[in-house]
């Protein structure tokens, strides 16, 4: 602080010194010396932080969610978790952070989006940027052989944010994951039914989901030309082809990364084809790919894929579609991803690019990644983008003005009168201890106006009114907010369920 000091009383001293030069007409040099030496000297003094205007506001790529907006987000988690139930899942947790090596060389050209933490002691550490790497370090850890396992938890990544669109630096995944020996394409064509399941049930418009092979892509590349050296990289730029035209993604690899023009060409053949079993049945005879004995196997794998969606009943949502790369190293198999055919068109709403909004594939040889014996377990899983849909429901409830709870409260215990408040804490107590949602006004002797208004704004259903004559009677008084009519009356006697379990009807604090 006395440096800092010190610092500033010789740019005070200096700056009065090059204002009185030019109150004295010096000479435009010798002004120009002094006014080098002013600059020398604030440059070495450096912002004041302590100065500095505070701007508050979230870190970039962030944001905070409204009691609205998080009880919209909790329906949609709720449809997401029940189906993962539905299907035998069990739940785990992971660190929010791993070990810097755990997740370098994952993820391909993305893993320069990966967060890493200054040293705490010893250990580099970096954000987890998914959550399929962790698990599959889990399993190597645990020496588990197999399991069908949900995780939802927060992600990480260093990119450009598109709030707009639902892209963030801070984000949930919903993952669901096989992993296990079974036969082949059974999980794989659970985790597609799993995945239509949920876009269905959340009703956020038309989808279709585009499978590949990772082991067509790859004979694909080996028979049109492409450097074995070069493989990761062109498939890159092919998964690019949802967002760019063909001639773009082909300027892409030829120009930054160096592919012969006609090996693009032949790619190009290949990859602007897209269609159901028929197309499968095609390659399986074209005269090079099915030569090639990746490629055939993954042909074969999706044929059999196709039998089983169609036994699911949805063989109709699903499109084989040679463009689709999935970036990331890990996949080794069966790869899918699923796009809103349009974006809901409600009246009054913009057009929402929001992209893919499901996605996934089959990764036999991570866990080996990290068993010290190389012991492999073959995964399959998919992963639901949660913040792309929240975007657009949050955008559609917008539009419809439509109110959202952010309370599940049953009841609010009211009075009629001035000085219940004793027997308001009495009955909501009760209430409480049934289990039963109650609320109540934290004043003496709130008006009964001002308590139905309350309601109204809250979205309370039921208002259980006490007054002297209700205590004289040994009853409590059940009004629809609504309506503003009597439901019934309720034994005063009776305590919790049991005192709407004598009305005649079902209880009306039944969830």
């Amino acid at each position: 602080m006395a440096e800092r000091a010190a610092l500033e009383e010789l740019v005070k001293l200096q700056g009065e010194r090059v204002r009185g030069l030019k109150q004295q007409k010096a000479s435009a040099e010798l002004i120009e010396e002094e006014v080098a030496k002013l600059l020398k000297l604030k440059a070495q003094l450096g912002p004041d932080e302590s100065k500095q205007k505070f701007v508050l506001k979230t870190p970039k790529g962030t944001r905070d969610y409204s009691p609205r907006q998080m009880a919209v987000r909790e329906k949609v988690f709720d449809v997401i978790i029940r189906c993962f139930k539905r299907h035998g899942a069990e739940v785990i947790d992971t660190p929010v952070f791993e070990l810097k090596e755990t997740l370098t060389g994952k993820y391909g050209e993305d893993s320069k989006l990966i967060y890493d933490l200054k040293d705490q002691g010893g250990e580099l550490l970096s954000l987890r940027y998914d959550l399929t790497v962790p698990f599959a370090r889990y399993l190597a850890m645990n020496k588990l052989n197999n399991i069908k396992r949900y995780h939802i938890a927060k992600v990480y990544r260093r990119d450009n944010p598109a709030m707009t669109r639902g892209r963030y630096r801070e984000f949930y995944q919903c993952d669901f994951d096989i992993a296990g020996n079974f036969d082949p394409m059974i999980p794989d064509a659970e985790c597609l039914k799993i995945m239509c399941e949920i876009l269905s049930s959340l009703q956020i418009g038309d989808f279709l989901v585009k499978v590949n092979d990772r082991r067509i892509l790859d004979g694909m590349f080996a028979i049109c030309g492409v450097p074995d050296s070069k493989f990761r990289t062109i498939c890159s730029s092919v998964d690019k082809l949802d967002k760019m035209s063909w001639e773009e993604v082909k300027n892409e690899m030829v120009g930054e990364k160096g592919l012969a023009p006609e090996v693009a060409d032949r790619i190009g053949d290949y990859v602007q084809q897209h269609g159901g079993v028929s197309l499968v049945e095609q390659l399986l005879q074209d005269p090079k790919l099915s030569q090639n004995k990746q490629a055939l196997e993954g042909l074969r794998d999706l044929k059999l894929l196709f039998e089983y969606l169609a036994l699911f009943g949805i063989d109709d949502k699903i499109s084989f579609d040679l463009s689709l790369a999935r970036g990331l190293d890990y996949y080794t198999g069966v790869i899918y991803e699923a796009v809103l055919l349009q974006t809901p068109a409600q009246a009054g709403e913009e057009p929402l690019g929001v992209g893919s909004v499901a996605a996934g594939g089959r990764y036999d040889g991570l866990v080996g990644m990290f068993d010290p014996k190389g012991r492999k377990v073959p995964c399959v899983g998919l992963s639901i983008g949660v913040e792309r849909i929240f975007s657009i429901v949050e955008q559609r409830l917008e539009v419809l003005e439509e109110k959202v709870r952010t309370t599940e409260t049953q009841v609010l215990v009211a009075s009629a009168q001035k000085k219940l408040l004793e027997e308001r804490l009495k009955l909501v107590s009760e209430l409480w201890d049934a289990g039963i949602k109650a609320e109540l006004l934290y004043k003496k002797n709130p008006k009964l106006l001002n308590q139905l208004q309350y309601c109204e704004e809250a979205g309370i259903p039921l208002v259980a009114i006490i007054g002297e004559q209700e205590l004289k009677d040994g009853v409590i008084k059940l009004r629809s907010v609504t309506s503003r009519e009597e439901v019934r009356e309720a034994d005063r006697k009776a305590k919790g369920q049991r005192m709407y379990a004598i009305l005649a009807g079902p209880c009306p604090f039944k969830t």
